[in-house]
């Protein structure tokens, strides 16, 4: 089994008197490989300035590792299949609604992949679909979620 972590680091301010709900969210993430990345809650969810827009959020984290996850596999499918892939965009956008139980969730994560191959060997629409199929199929990242997660490759117009 392997095992995954990350470091993640908060501390109130002095002048913050904290039980009066105002203070920052702003925190540090650290991952193994020494990348740091500033997070803080999403602005829709704690207003400014408690929040810090340009730092990620939690919301924004969980769509970028579904994608990240998605694109790893296709890329590694496409590899096997002989497919040469250029370039690879995908614009995710994760929805939060009420869920069954009356809760906020993360209902629905749409992946809109734009992938751009080069070579003689280039997959049909068909071949396409069946790449991110199985890249969906392989994602453990969304095996791991009860988010409904979907794929919506795009074309070269919709770009």
């Amino acid at each position: 089994m392997s095992s995954y972590t990350t470091e993640l680091e908060w501390q109130r301010a002095a002048d913050e008197i904290f039980v009066d709900n105002h203070y920052s969210r702003r925190h540090v993430l650290r991952f193994d490989g020494g990348v740091q990345l500033p997070g803080s809650s999403s602005p829709s969810v704690v207003p400014l300035p408690w929040s810090d827009a340009a730092a990620v959020d939690p919301e924004e984290m969980f769509v970028a590792s579904l994608s990240s996850c998605h694109m790893l596999w296709f890329l590694s499918l496409a590899a096997a299949k002989g497919f040469c892939v250029d370039r690879y965009v995908d614009k995710a956008e994760g929805r939060m609604a009420r869920d069954g139980n009356k809760r906020l969730a993360m209902t629905v994560v749409t992946l809109r992949p734009h992938v751009s191959f080069s070579g003689l060997h280039q997959p049909d629409e068909r071949a396409l679909r069946e790449l991110h199929d199985r890249a969906h199929d392989a994602c453990f990242i969304a095996h791991s979620v009860k988010t409904d997660v979907r794929c919506e490759p795009q074309t070269a117009q919709q770009a």
